[in-house]
């Protein structure tokens, strides 16, 4: 959204910069004063005796001259970028996209270096500086404000070129060496020196038109955060930082030193699930498809979802149960879903999981896939859904000697992102952390996750002889007998079951609590009353904190908007979705229910008996594990006897 302090960035001020951004990319000499050169960086002739580029660059920006007194090499990008196709006498549509996104993004950076110059002294200056009479005292104002234009134009170049090609990249990353030739004197020869890097790069990591996206796009971030980082302690760039432009076109916003993200969405392959594909797990099942729905509500211009604000969203969630009871069926569902009202209603919506294959053995780089995996699926220009499948693998305890320095760092990055000081929840994603053995997560990690979907898959009589009839499909004359296919699927009768069932504590631990306060203080009535439980559960469990109260109050408003959005407003969007941000709020409040005692001792025990059965399976895992060390020991033992005997 454009805001009353974001100026027009002209398209005809942008094509004005055309022919010099063309030149660049064609050839211009340059001598690496920082960096090292790794590669030739002058193409072969496409034709014997025929010179592949005949111009070279020439500095169209008044007061400057740029000359170097060193052996200037000659960079030809579009050369190199047409070298990566087997030698294809065509150019193919990726590198045609790639040289159109680059010389747009140089044309936007000289554009904006332009406009930082009409907003400061740096104009009247370089008018001085080319007429000779610069005077001498405003020599250092004047390098300084070519330095702080140079740190402008590389910037927004970086940005500018990650923004335009991020819908052409795929699932893929590639590692480049890092960025050093940053030059500060002048705008053009900054750009001359990130172009030659940028040459260096292709030659040295992109082998194909898929590689060389991913390379591209790897140079333009690791500039922007090189830049920035200059920029912490650069004088004058005020002028860039306290304004910001639209390109209208392109529907980029150029805001300081600040990446701008694009809105791509990615192509799902994953097998989608119905709804009526899943036999059991009423709860998670509905609260997934309730989530998904929720998720729809987003407001794209005011960056914020109403149930968000109202305090009923679920940011994250944790999902537990048995191997086999349906946890990557409920990611397939609510992936679907998702992708289907995203479709009808035009959103760009992006799924990503984060895996243990993510884990690396470089310092620093698991914590580095972590972030750019949050980063993706936070990117407020997305419907975002991430999920962390076995959970307990990828995420390591803290303390815990057998967890490597990779897990432990994308522990750190989970709990920063998930809960951490500067964790804003605007209610365009949802994280979901799935577990077979959620026990062995660390424990403020765990309790990150706002709601708790026990996946305990089918359990009645009715659950197993509908998915035995789900699964026999259709290539059969058995009859079904004397029951009612789905019937124990109703989704608002077993959901109304399954929060009855938490009016009394599941497990022992948590039952003698409850029996306890029960005969202690009588029926739990009153909030005086329900927090003496609270506090009677945390006695029990010293794990019980404060955050675990959030999550159970959270996890109150969402049953107090225990409504289901109607099926009509996901597919016709005129309906709700595409209704200015106010109007969703007043539909959204108007079918709020009031908070009840029974709500709040329902999910006080779903949230509780989820701790304390974690914490009763790490307590057995931690003894088991103590009777087989003692076990050794105690045949270590033997046999050494053994032996000296």
């Amino acid at each position: 959204m454009t805001t009353r302090d974001t100026m027009e960035l002209r398209e005809d001020d942008i094509k004005s910069h055309y022919l010099a951004a063309t030149e660049m990319l064609m050839g211009f000499d340059h001598s690496p004063r920082i960096a090292t050169a790794r590669y030739s960086v002058t193409t072969p002739e496409k034709s014997p005796g025929v010179s592949a580029m005949g111009r070279r660059f020439r500095s169209t920006t008044p007061g400057l001259v740029t000359r170097s007194t060193a052996r200037a090499e000659g960079v030809r990008l579009l050369d190199r970028i047409a070298e990566k196709d087997d030698d294809d006498p065509l150019t193919s549509p990726i590198q045609a996209t790639v040289a159109q996104s680059l010389r747009r993004a140089l044309s936007i950076a000289l554009a904006v270096g332009a406009e930082y110059a009409r907003q400061t002294p740096l104009v009247e200056l370089k008018k001085a500086n080319l007429e000779g009479h610069l005077p001498v005292e405003r020599k250092p104002e004047f390098t300084e404000l070519l330095a702080a234009e140079a740190l402008a134009t590389l910037y927004t170049f970086g940005n500018a070129t990650a923004f335009l090609l991020a819908p052409h990249s795929a699932e893929r990353s590639t590692d480049i060496d890092p960025v050093e030739e940053v030059l500060t004197d002048n705008a053009p020869l900054a750009l001359h020196g990130a172009l030659w890097e940028l040459d260096q790069a292709i030659a040295a990591h992109a082998t194909e038109d898929t590689s060389l996206v991913a390379t591209i796009l790897a140079y333009a971030e690791q500039l922007m955060a090189k830049v920035a980082l200059r920029s912490d302690t650069a004088p004058r760039v005020a002028g860039f930082t306290a304004a910001s432009w639209r390109v209208e076109a392109d529907k980029l916003t150029i805001a300081g030193f600040k990446p701008a993200l694009a809105a791509k969405g990615t192509a799902l392959t994953m097998t989608f699930k119905k709804p009526n594909e899943v036999v059991g797990n009423h709860i998670a099942k509905y609260q997934s498809l309730r989530l998904a729905k929720m998720l729809m509500a987003y407001d794209f211009e005011r960056k914020l979802n109403p149930f968000a604000e109202m305090g009923g969203f679920i940011f994250t969630f944790m999902g537990d149960g048995a191997p086999g009871t349906g946890k990557t069926t409920l990611i397939q569902m609510m992936a679907g879903l998702l992708n289907d009202y995203c479709k009808a209603a035009g959103y760009p919506f992006r799924y990503q999981n984060f895996s243990i294959d993510q884990i690396d053995s470089y310092q620093g780089k698991s914590g580095q896939n972590a972030k750019a995996f949050i980063t993706n699926v936070l990117d407020t220009g997305v419907i975002g859904f991430g999920t962390i499948d076995d959970i307990d693998q990828i995420a390591g305890k803290r303390g815990d000697k057998q967890s490597s320095a990779g897990q432990q760092e994308v522990t750190a990055v989970f709990m920063e992102a998930f809960a951490g000081a500067n964790t804003v929840v605007r209610g365009n994603c949802t994280f979901g952390m799935f577990s077979n053995y959620p026990e062995n997560v660390d424990d403020a990690l765990r309790q990150r996750a706002g709601a708790r979907f026990l996946v305990d898959g089918p359990q009645t009589r009715d659950d197993y002889i509908d998915i035995l009839a789900l699964l026999m499909g259709k290539n059969h004359q058995i009859p079904v007998g004397a029951h009612e296919l789905f019937a124990a699927q109703e989704m608002k009768r077993a959901v109304a079951a399954s929060f009855e069932g938490h009016a009394r504590p599941h497990e022992e631990g948590l039952l003698r609590v409850w029996d306890q306060v029960s005969r202690d203080i009588g029926r739990l009535d009153t909030i005086a009353k329900l927090g003496a439980y609270l506090k009677a559960i945390q006695e029990a469990d010293p794990r019980f904190t404060g955050r675990a109260i959030k999550n159970i109050t959270d996890a109150v408003k969402v049953r107090a908007m225990d409504f289901e959005l109607p099926d009509a407003w996901m597919e016709n969007p005129e309906l709700f979705l595409f209704k200015p941000y106010d109007e969703k709020l007043t539909l959204i409040r108007g079918m709020t229910q009031e908070i009840t005692v029974d709500m709040v001792i329902q999910e006080i025990n779903r949230y509780a008996d989820s701790e304390f059965r974690y914490a009763d399976k790490s307590d057995e895992v931690a003894i088991s594990n103590m009777v087989r060390d003692y076990g050794r020991q105690e045949e270590a033992k033997r046999r050494y006897l053994a032996g000296k005997g």
